[in-house]
């Protein structure tokens, strides 16, 4: 049994190192796409009036749907591109690495939506909450991904911390509309900067 799961690992390890490549070009349209999506929804909540606390963690929760529903059909169509199995090895520990903060930050999300606490305040805690835990999450993920994915994962893990220290030193917090701007800001930027950096430099990758 324990020959089987080192084989196992062993397969694992050597399709990650052979699939590079392969996760790297996937992850540039799909940061990007994400990142896009971030900043176009934070500039719109104001326009469709999306002011309380359970109207903010019901929007965004929405969003994030829509990016994992946009990922997964890029992935499975880079990996029917390249002939190969869309839930392979390498994807089931990915996912079942970031799965446990998703499913926190999922959570968090819910007591908003039933009668959890309102105001700005819980809103703007519940911005760095998800910051932190979707941090974890990627850097999780980051195992199984380019070495850069946990560095990227960190980013959010500690900029949380400091919009969470932020938040709850500087007193009265701001209204629900500002942290449609930060979530924009802080989710939707990094992924957009980040899509482009793995873009331009799988391009010179490529040139060389």
């Amino acid at each position: 049994m324990q020959t089987d799961w080192a084989a196992e690992n062993l397969r694992v390890i050597r399709t990650l190192m052979e699939r590079g490549a392969v996760y790297r070009r996937a992850l540039a349209p799909l940061v990007g796409a994400v990142g896009l999506a971030g900043v176009a929804a934070a500039v719109l909540a104001p326009f469709l009036g999306v002011q309380s606390a359970r109207a903010f963690a019901g929007y965004w929760m929405a969003m994030g749907a829509i990016c994992v529903a946009g990922a997964f059909l890029l992935i499975r169509r880079q990996a029917l591109k390249d002939s190969e199995p869309f839930w392979s090895p390498p994807t089931r520990r990915a996912a079942q690495a970031m799965s446990p903060a998703f499913f926190a930050g999922f959570v968090a999300g819910l007591i908003f939506l039933g009668e959890g606490p309102p105001g700005p305040l819980a809103v703007w805690l519940l911005v760095p909450g998800w910051m932190v835990l979707y941090g974890c999450g990627l850097h999780a993920a980051g195992f199984f991904m380019p070495r850069g994915f946990k560095l990227f994962g960190w980013g959010f893990i500690v900029g949380g911390c400091l919009l969470g220290a932020a938040v709850l030193g500087l007193g009265p917090a701001p209204p629900v509309s500002g942290a449609h701007w930060a979530m924009g800001a802080l989710f939707g930027g990094p992924h957009l900067a980040y899509g482009i950096y793995l873009y331009f430099t799988e391009q010179r990758g490529n040139a060389t």
